[in-house]
């Protein structure tokens, strides 16, 4: 029988090699780290298929940095990416958001010149009740990329600008990958069967303008007055049909960007009076978000900036995110403008 579809013949593998050669200057490193990462996201994809036979559901004694109660799951897919990424002899160091510090390469493993940021599971408080959730990942070359000794903080707390790599797997109906290289965005779906990551979708854009918009209202009232505006003017009727937007809501960023780069829009969320700065973590969730969804052609912006040019102070440092489809994204800026003339 003819395969009318070839693109489902391109493994992720594959399809990182033949970017690769069109590299000459490639060293193979970023394949190797690639390669080891997928391995990572079958393992954490295995489990979360099997939530509810596993003793992987419910709550650890502990606590995160961030003083969140960590989820068994989480505590999982967090020694998942760890014992696995730290072998690769690509990296000088880690930072997840289940750690204080950043997460050191032990000494009988070689260093590399990447530092690799993720968050193992993000919405993990969704796995209860079967719903979406998924990994997110950044990649960056350190300061000093000639150096083979331990990474320290300071390689993390650069511009998401300067990232080499990100993007996420989504664990719902299927597995998904979405990354990118700054070359565009390629999707991949992994087949259970044969235990391979293949292409769905290569060059991922966005539409401009979207119709839907995503984010917690139960925080309306403590969000400034600027935000308020905005969100009522989306579900407000307009005499063109352009409105009300769409709400939809699956507390999980990376499920909601998700949707949102593929039917349009904006996702939301952001500062309030209980959490000043924001809430979603710039070096681990809010950067690897938004050089995916600007390499599909949309836009990601703390209401004021472009998320990508903040410089991080902190390596746990919150940020206030607006991201989604580029007029959607202009158009929540304005409102900023506006009030703040």
């Amino acid at each position: 029988m003819t395969i009318k579809d070839k693109s489902k013949l391109i493994t992720i593998d594959r399809f990182i090699s033949e970017q690769e050669d069109l590299h000459p200057e490639a060293t193979g490193d970023f394949s190797a780290i690639m390669h080891d990462f997928n391995f990572a996201l079958r393992m954490i994809s295995h489990e979360v298929r099997r939530a509810g036979l596993n003793d992987i559901l419910g709550m650890t004694k502990y606590k995160n940095v961030h003083g969140e109660e960590v989820r068994k799951i989480d505590e999982f897919a967090d020694a998942v990416m760890i014992e696995t990424m730290q072998r690769s002899g690509k990296l000088c160091a880690m930072l997840s958001e289940e750690h204080e510090d950043i997460i050191k390469i032990p000494d009988d493993y070689d260093k590399g010149k990447y530092v690799m940021t993720f968050d193992p599971l993000d919405g993990s408080s969704n796995i209860d009740v079967d719903i979406t959730i998924g990994t997110i990942f950044s990649l960056y070359k350190r300061k000093n990329p000639e150096s083979r000794t331990d990474g320290s903080v300071e390689d993390f707390l650069q511009p998401g600008k300067n990232q080499v790599a990100a993007g996420y797997a989504l664990y719902g109906s299927s597995t998904i990958l979405v990354y990118t290289t700054g070359n565009g965005v390629s999707v991949f779906c992994l087949d259970p069967d044969i235990g391979e990551f293949l292409m769905v979708t290569n060059n991922l854009t966005i539409p401009q303008k979207g119709a839907m918009y995503s984010c917690n209202e139960g925080n309306f009232y403590i969000w400034e007055k600027w935000v308020q505006n905005y969100v009522s003017f989306l579900k407000t009727p307009s005499e063109d049909r352009k409105h009300p937007y769409s709400f939809r809501y699956v507390a999980a960023a990376v499920a909601d960007v998700h949707r949102t780069i593929h039917h349009g829009g904006i996702y939301l969320y952001p500062a309030g009076k209980n959490y000043p700065n924001g809430k979603v973590r710039l070096l681990y969730e809010a950067n690897p978000l938004a050089m995916i969804v600007e390499q599909a052609g949309g836009k990601a912006s703390s209401g004021y900036s472009r998320i990508l040019d903040i410089q991080p102070k902190s390596i746990h440092e919150r940020v206030p995110i607006f991201i989604g489809s580029s007029d959607d994204v202009d158009e929540a800026e304005k409102f900023y403008k506006e009030f703040n003339v």
